[in-house]
């Protein structure tokens, strides 16, 4: 299979690019990147070979020859990478966090309309998908629970992209009981953070975190917290974005979350 990487310069796309060489079933074909285009990959990422960046998603489908395409960009040009890859029956596989519930909706009519898949992951790291596995099980038990989403002061949306999967995901399950919301409360409501699918979601944004995330339930005299810390490296998201790439063409239409093409039933 034939990998465009959208963002392939970039902290994460950088890594998946080199583990994309590297992958038996798998061919690098180039990427998308505005501030390095018309450069070789190659050369940016030390290997060896002959790799284009394009300058935006139209160059690339008309440069390139790739199966799927992996965004890693930011939400103001995603969409536009995402539609037009789909329109021109090309596979996506989304690390883009930011996009909304109407994005969503959107990207799902094309990749209907043309017969192609996109799997959209909020966050690749094994261990998130194992938080939210976990977090689904609690949330068929305990009714009241919010969640909290942590990064670093430079990370611009907000709530990020695994918050907003997290809370897609048990919203589903069962939407939480709040007595607080039902009834009032005094003070100022936004100190109670943003509604997202009927969940309270918090966001900090402070220097010193890189990315963590948790969802806390509560039940009276206990209270249980599920919670993920990332390093630095961006190492942790390449295994589950290669599973994301393996795994694109076993579905039509859109799915959310790597837990969706992984066998994680409990």
């Amino acid at each position: 299979m034939k990998v465009l990487v959208a963002g392939g310069t970039g902290w994460a796309g950088s890594e998946l690019s080199k583990a994309i060489v590297q992958h038996p079933s798998l061919e690098l074909v180039g990427a998308i990147s505005r501030s390095q285009a018309g450069k070789n990959l190659a050369e940016l990422l030390g290997i060896e070979g002959s790799l284009p960046i394009y300058d935006n998603i139209n160059s690339a489908i008309a440069g390139a020859d790739f199966d799927i395409m992996v965004d890693y960009t930011s939400p103001a040009v995603a969409m536009s990478n995402i539609i037009l890859a789909l329109r021109s029956h090309k596979k996506v596989v989304i690390g883009t966090s930011g996009l909304s519930e109407s994005d969503y909706a959107e990207i799902e009519k094309v990749a209907i309309d043309f017969e192609t898949s996109v799997l959209a992951v909020g966050n690749f790291a094994i261990t998130v998908v194992l938080l939210q596995k976990f977090a689904e099980i609690a949330a068929r038990y305990i009714s009241t629970y919010e969640i909290i989403d942590y990064a670093h002061q430079d990370k611009i949306d907000a709530p990020s992209g695994t918050a907003r999967e997290l809370a897609y995901k048990l919203s589903m399950i069962q939407k939480p009981i709040s007595e607080q919301l039902k009834h009032g409360f005094l003070g100022e409501k936004d100190s109670r953070g943003t509604n997202l699918n009927g969940i309270q979601v918090h966001s900090v944004r402070l220097p010193g975190h890189v990315i963590s995330i948790e969802t806390i339930f509560g039940l009276e005299d206990e209270k249980l917290i599920i919670r993920h810390d990332a390093g630095k490296s961006a190492k942790p998201y390449v295994k589950g974005a290669l599973i994301a790439i393996e795994n694109i063409s076993s579905f039509k239409g859109l799915r959310r979350g790597l837990d969706t093409v992984l066998n994680l039933e409990i």
